[in-house]
C-alpha cells in the first residue's frame, strides 16, 4: 500500500466524520436516524474503489469504536454495537466494497446511471440487507416490522445515492482514482 493509498484513506475517514455532523433526523417508529453517513460510504466505495473504500470505512468505525464520538449526534464507543443502528453500522463495509466493486466494473465507461446503480446496489441494498435484522435482533422487533420501518428512508437514501452519483462521475473525470483493468496491466 502505498503513502497515496493512505492518505486518501484516511481523507475518506475524515469525510465520514465531517459528515456525523450534519443534524441526524429520527425516524419515531424504529428509533433510528437518518443521516448523511451513509452517503459517505457511496462516495468512499465510489471514488476509491472496493479496497481502499472499505480500508476508509474500517479505520472509521475503529475510530468510532475507540470513544471518538463521531457519529450522528455525538456518539461513539462500544455502546454504539448494542443500539439499534449496529446492522447499519457495520453495514457500512460491505456497502462501501460493494459499491467499490461494481463502480471499478463500470469504471471504463462510467457515468451517472452506472454510477448510482453502484451506490444504491451498495449503499441502499446492501446496507438495509445489513442493518434491517440489525435492527429487528437489538429492539426484538419482527422483522418484517422493522422493514416497513425502514421504508421511510428510501427516498432520502435515493437522493443521496443521486449525489453521490454525481460527485463520482465528476471526481472521476477530473481526478481518477480507481484504475481501469487496462491500466493495471499497462503500468
Amino acid at each position: 500500500m502505498s503513502t497515496r493509498d493512505i492518505v486518501f484513506i484516511a481523507l475518506f475517514a475524515a469525510l465520514m466524520a465531517v459528515l456525523g455532523t450534519f443534524p441526524a433526523l429520527q425516524v419515531p417508529l424504529i428509533n433510528v436516524p437518518i443521516t448523511a453517513q451513509s452517503m459517505g460510504v457511496m462516495l468512499a466505495g465510489g471514488i476509491l474503489g472496493a479496497r481502499r473504500g472499505t480500508l476508509a470505512i474500517l479505520l472509521f468505525i475503529v475510530i468510532v469504536l475507540a470513544g471518538l464520538p463521531l457519529l450522528s449526534g455525538g456518539r461513539g464507543g462500544l455502546a454504539v454495537l448494542a443500539g439499534p443502528t449496529v446492522g447499519f453500522f457495520l453495514g457500512w463495509l460491505p456497502a462501501a466494497f460493494v459499491t467499490g466493486l461494481l463502480t471499478e466494473r463500470f469504471m471504463p465507461k462510467l457515468n451517472f446511471v452506472t454510477a448510482f446503480l453502484a451506490a444504491v446496489a451498495g449503499g441502499i441494498v446492501v446496507l438495509y440487507a445489513c442493518g434491517i435484522p440489525g435492527i429487528s435482533l437489538v429492539t426484538g422487533t419482527p422483522l418484517l416490522t422493522a422493514a416497513k420501518g425502514s421504508l421511510a428512508f428510501i427516498p432520502g437514501d435515493l437522493v443521496k445515492a443521486g449525489l453521490a452519483a454525481a460527485i463520482i462521475v465528476t471526481v472521476s473525470k477530473a481526478y481518477p482514482l480507481i484504475e481501469t483493468r487496462t491500466a493495471r496491466r499497462a503500468g
